[in-house]
């Protein structure tokens, strides 16, 4: 198990320049905690920022929401969604624009995978009996790995770690990383999270992501689910994109379909829908 203390997170806030939240987010978080939140003061919000506006429409309009007509105006994606879940989504539209700067990896293709998995996480989880908040699934399939983003951006010869955790089935990436740098992208990324203030929900999810004691601890559903969810899309889009496992599916997969209470033919007929809705 993960253990984050108060010396864990002073160390990260040390060593990473965590980018400042816009005050768009500041005040549309003011607003969802206010007495009397209004969805339409937060539409109007949003609106102000065509860009966040325009990224808000395409997710609710992707094939991987399903949605029975196309939502053309902010105000009804704010309806649709309610007031937490467009504020959830707006959170990590805006997190991803913050990591802008040089990195030892493609960040393009960083978060082009991690559109895959975000948009994957929807639609398996439309495919499980647990119901599951869409904005939650995608909001953590977009940002559990925003914490490897800062490490990239961080450290040149991050590369060289990522690459032996890929070939290596000896030691996992959270292993090599606190080997090297006495701190891992779970804790890195949960950090950004909360320091953004993304609900606590994710935040917990984003740090045990590659903690398989998590499937042995964890009781309440409404975390186990969209933790397996993750760890199965994750794993796929993997497959799909690389054509090789991900290093650590083996070790998780039996646990991953337990509680998502699917077969191996279910999974393997996942596997099929994604790869061609990915294609």
């Amino acid at each position: 198990m993960l253990n984050v203390d108060k010396n864990v997170l002073d160390r990260v806030c040390k060593t990473f320049n965590i980018p400042s939240k816009p005050e768009i987010l500041i005040e549309l978080q003011q607003l969802t905690t206010s007495k009397d939140p209004s969805v339409g003061e937060a539409a109007e919000l949003i609106g102000k920022d065509l860009g966040l506006a325009a990224a808000v429409l395409k997710v609710i309009n992707s094939p991987m929401f399903g949605m029975s007509r196309t939502i053309s105006d902010i105000h009804q994606a704010a309806f649709l969604l309610g007031l937490d879940s467009i504020s959830t989504l707006v959170s990590g539209f805006a997190l991803r624009n913050a990591f802008d700067g040089k990195a030892c990896i493609s960040m393009e293709r960083f978060w082009d995978t991690a559109i895959d998995v975000a948009q994957t996480m929807v639609f398996i989880g439309k495919h499980v009996p647990d119901t599951v908040p869409l904005d939650t699934l995608y909001t953590l399939g977009l940002f559990h790995d925003c914490g490897l983003a800062a490490m990239a951006m961080k450290y040149p010869d991050y590369i060289e770690v990522l690459q032996e955790a890929n070939s290596s089935d000896a030691k996992s990436i959270i292993e090599l990383e606190e080997s090297r740098y006495q701190t891992n992208h779970a804790v890195v990324g949960f950090y950004i999270a909360s320091s953004w203030h993304l609900p606590k929900n994710i935040c917990q999810l984003m740090l045990r992501h590659h903690d398989i004691g998590a499937f042995h601890e964890l009781e309440d559903r409404e975390a186990l689910v969209p933790l397996a969810i993750l760890k199965l899309a994750d794993s796929t889009v993997h497959w799909v994109r690389r054509h090789s496992e991900e290093p650590e599916w083996p070790t998780f997969y039996p646990h991953v379909l337990e509680v998502l209470g699917i077969s191996d033919t279910d999974y393997q007929d996942l596997i099929d829908d994604i790869a061609d809705i990915l294609a």
